[in-house]
């Protein structure tokens, strides 16, 4: 349970992870503690929940069919495509030779795309050779890559306590009046609670593997390797945060990339930069090896016709052909799109935890995920072809400006469903007290 609990946190643990801490810790100073809560709070617990959720419910498909027969069969492709080959895994293919490769290359040859061509083929290349045997992830995540990472990330917080860098600066913008909610906000941006969901029938195959056929074990070690994936975070991201805080003397920074990489030269010198190329690479790969590992498991058993060694070529290539885009114009894309699927997939792991209120033949399934799924596909509009010129009613909606505008239908949604079951209820006593 160990080596799974490590396989998961490295699945979860890439290169997005890694520079969202020490950015809070730097901006939030201070306020370090309080930022650092809030984002614990969304950062580790949705992806949790995401896990407990799937286990409960007994599979990502079992839980999205409490909507809809379509929407079971809809979304989870659409989040597998959106979260593997069509942006996740590329982006991390792609960060992975910004981060971990250009930095060490000539300028005129980090510059060219053929670089990142050659790269990208290496880097699949090895995400390709780790996919193939799933059984094994254990053995490789639990055993080499997870505890590499964890060693590196550990010297680095260990370096900085015996050279300490300096005192935490005062908090700026939004951390000096409302710390821990703008840490809160912070970590749902990492957007871990869509991985949950992709990574669930990894871990369960995993556990199967390994003898555990009984429904509810299964459930119980899912749990529990869940649990055990976010303490290895929650320590991680406080360590990173204290990095961050610490580092407001080297000046101010636009993202956590260049806040590791002054901190990696200061407390290690010109070696510093390949310590953190290495942890960059290594988080990468990680996610990359996961994600190829789960939609493959998927798209195989939505098409068995093609084997699994086939699909992992096929999302290696195409994950490949897209790293070859760039870093930038992926995040482009990726962003508007995974804001439009993820308060979706949030509120399906709430609605499935509370199950015992909220039964899974219950109107509010149906009513809060079509609120919040239209309200992401306005948003989604917005954002992209209607070039933000709906953002005066947008900005109406409580918490919009937070990127949490979604709360609102949410909440609208769920009265709309209890208004319903409460009618259905009521119309089934009536046909019950009439004489036959």
């Amino acid at each position: 349970m160990v080596l799974i609990s490590f396989m998961l946190f490295s699945m979860f643990f890439g290169a997005g992870n890694l520079i969202f801490p020490p950015f809070l810790g730097q901006s939030a100073g201070e306020q370090v503690w309080l930022s650092l809560a809030g984002f614990l709070l969304s950062a580790v617990g949705l992806p949790i929940l995401g896990v407990v959720a799937i286990a409960k419910a007994g599979s990502f498909s079992a839980l999205a069919k409490r909507v809809h027969p379509v929407f079971a069969w809809l979304f989870p492709l659409l989040i597998y495509v959106s979260i593997g080959p069509g942006l996740a895994i590329p982006r991390a293919g792609s960060l992975a030779f910004e981060m971990g490769m250009a930095p060490f290359l000539p300028a005129t040859w980090s510059a060219q795309p053929w670089g990142l061509a050659v790269y990208s083929a290496v880097f699949f290349a090895v995400v390709f050779w780790l996919s193939l045997s799933p059984s094994k992830l254990v053995d490789r995540f639990g055993k080499l890559l997870t505890p590499t990472l964890l060693a590196i990330i550990v010297l680095i917080f260990a370096k900085s306590l015996l050279s300490p860098m300096g005192p935490s600066a005062q908090p700026v913008g939004p951390y000096a009046e409302h710390p821990a909610f703008q840490g809160f906000l912070d970590g749902y941006l990492t957007m871990d609670a869509l991985a949950a969901l992709v990574f669930g029938i990894v871990v369960a195959n995993t556990l199967r593997a390994k003898g555990i056929e009984d429904k509810g074990r299964l459930s119980v070690y899912m749990i529990s390797a869940g649990l055990g994936a976010g303490v290895l975070l929650g320590v991680i991201y406080v360590m990173l945060g204290m990095i961050g805080s610490a580092s407001s003397f080297l000046g101010k920074a636009d993202n956590g990339a260049q806040i590791l990489t002054s901190v990696m030269g200061y407390l290690f010198g010109p070696s510093g930069k390949i310590l953190l190329g290495v942890v960059f690479t290594v988080a990468c790969l990680c996610v990359s090896i996961g994600l190829v590992t789960s939609c493959s498991q998927y798209f195989n058993s939505l098409l068995p016709r093609l084997s699994y060694r086939a699909w992992v070529s096929v999302l290696c290539l195409v994950s490949m052909a897209i790293a070859n885009l760039g870093l930038t114009q992926i995040l482009a894309v990726s962003v508007p799109i995974l804001g439009a699927i993820y308060p979706v997939a949030i509120v399906l792991i709430l609605l499935a935890l509370a199950d015992r209120v909220i039964s899974a033949r219950s109107f509010v399934y149906v009513t809060t995920v079509s609120l919040v799924a239209l309200f992401g596909v306005i948003d989604l509009i917005n954002a992209t072809a209607g070039d933000h010129r709906w953002d005066t009613w947008l900005n109406a909606l409580p918490l919009y400006a937070q990127g949490a505008g979604w709360v609102m239908p949410a909440l609208l949604g769920g009265c709309a469903g209890m208004l319903l079951d409460f009618g259905r209820r009521s119309r089934g006593e009536r046909r019950e007290e009439q004489p036959s």
